[in-house]
């Protein structure tokens, strides 16, 4: 009898697969509240409109086990930001897979996304107590910008900025096709 092999990979949130992707977010807020910026009972609460407005100010990914959701990341250009930086934010991967490499595979989805819209600098706010995060991301080549402020949200959470340049040639390679699912 034949194992059968789990496919992993990474999809775009599209009008199509928006409901997932928000279900995945809502999920994420259940999860882990403190790695967020939001949180589920206000993300609960916005009308589909709201959801589907995302997919025109920045650009969603899931990670998908088989048929299965199990992360999602996204990228966003901030009013306040150089045109050539973006923001990685809203990572996150289920308990269920995590260390399995579902991390790398957003993260370089992230990453290809922005050099392929044309930014050359990818920053990302992450918690200090967040040490595995912290680890994923040094891995494709962030470093700490000196840049901290206070998440006022769960009694204040120190978020220390990251970043890297996306120039294939500054980043490492990473084998992001390996996943142990």
């Amino acid at each position: 009898m034949a194992e059968s092999v789990a496919v992993a990979n990474v999809v775009p949130v599209t009008e199509a697969n928006w409901r997932t992707y928000r279900d995945v977010r809502l999920a994420s807020l259940l999860d882990t509240p403190r790695a967020f910026a939001n949180t589920y009972a206000v993300s609960a609460a916005y009308p589909d409109t709201s959801w589907l407005a995302r997919l025109t100010s920045m650009r969603v990914f899931l990670a998908m086990l088989d048929d299965r959701p199990v992360g999602t990341v996204a990228i966003w250009h901030g009013k306040d930001q150089p045109d050539d930086e973006v923001y990685l934010i809203g990572m996150w991967v289920s308990a269920s897979v995590r260390g399995q490499g579902f991390g790398d595979l957003l993260v370089c989805a992230a990453l290809d996304a922005a050099g392929q819209d044309g930014y050359a600098r990818v920053h990302l706010e992450v918690a200090q107590e967040n040490l595995p995060a912290q680890r994923l991301y040094e891995r494709h080549g962030f470093t700490p910008t000196g840049t901290t402020w206070d998440n006022p949200l769960y009694g204040g959470i120190r978020e220390i900025g990251y970043a890297v340049n996306v120039d294939p040639v500054c980043r490492p390679s990473v084998p992001s096709e390996t996943v142990d699912a």
